[in-house]
């Protein structure tokens, strides 16, 4: 109870700190980025009510675009709509969490393999890039965007190979991807810089143009075979928290 006040405690002063940098650009968008960072952070704890005329109010802004914003993060999967009550915070289970993993792997390990038979130099790079991203990500203790850029990786993979059917298919689980917090693994605390550089592995292996190495590869890490040493005693890094 005492981590769930903390965590509203946070919310709130988010709101407020925010306030004016809502009104210049588009009010539900900048909203919807607001909420969504607070939930991925975690200012928003599971099962959290959100309540859009309050967030209306804090922010000075109507229950429009608020409305808007709420109804974007229950597509995404973030929020749930309980009729009677309201928006609450998704809370996401260790069975969940399983469950995508079990759809996760075969989209994956199919992505990949088809992703290693056409890549491009361009789109490695652009693979190489988002890697960096991570890095740059723990290195400001900003997890909600490392895990951003995580998912842009594994988007890019799966529209790489080329399948439209496949590209669709990834489409639908993204958002309860992104609901279950990391996509790489949901359940991950280790160190977060080695995390980025299994990605660059991943990279790798792509780039070898083997697609049997780097579709297994791809499929392990989804469901969460994959070592990942820590190398925060080697290296003195840290993860993001």
């Amino acid at each position: 109870m005492a981590s769930t006040r903390q965590a509203n405690s946070g919310f709130a002063s988010r709101l407020a700190t925010s306030k004016e940098s809502v009104r210049p650009t588009l009010i539900s968008d900048r909203v919807y980025e607001l909420l969504r960072q607070a939930i991925v952070e975690g200012d928003l704890a599971p099962n959290d009510r959100v309540v859009e005329s309050e967030i209306a109010r804090r922010l000075g802004v109507s229950q429009a675009p608020v409305r808007e914003a709420v109804k974007q993060l229950a597509r995404e999967g973030l929020l749930v709509h309980v009729p009677r009550r309201g928006n609450f915070v998704v809370e996401i289970s260790t069975q969940d969490a399983e469950y995508a993993r079990q759809v996760r792997e075969p989209l994956e390990r199919l992505a990949a393999g088809l992703a290693a038979e056409r890549i491009t130099d361009d789109q490695l790079r652009e693979l190489e890039d988002l890697v960096e991203q991570m890095h740059q990500a723990v290195a400001i203790n900003d997890v909600g965007r490392f895990r951003d850029v995580d998912i842009a990786f594994h988007t890019q993979v799966s529209q790489i190979a080329g399948n439209p059917f496949l590209t669709r298919m990834w489409e639908v689980l993204e958002p309860s991807l992104r609901a279950l917090r990391a996509i790489a693994d949901p359940l991950f605390e280790g160190d977060w810089h080695a995390m980025a550089d299994e990605h660059g592995r991943l990279v790798a292996l792509l780039r070898d143009g083997d697609h049997a190495k780097a579709a297994e590869a791809f499929a392990d890490h989804a469901a969460g075979r994959s070592p990942v040493p820590d190398r925060r005693a080697r290296k003195g890094r840290t993860s993001p928290r």
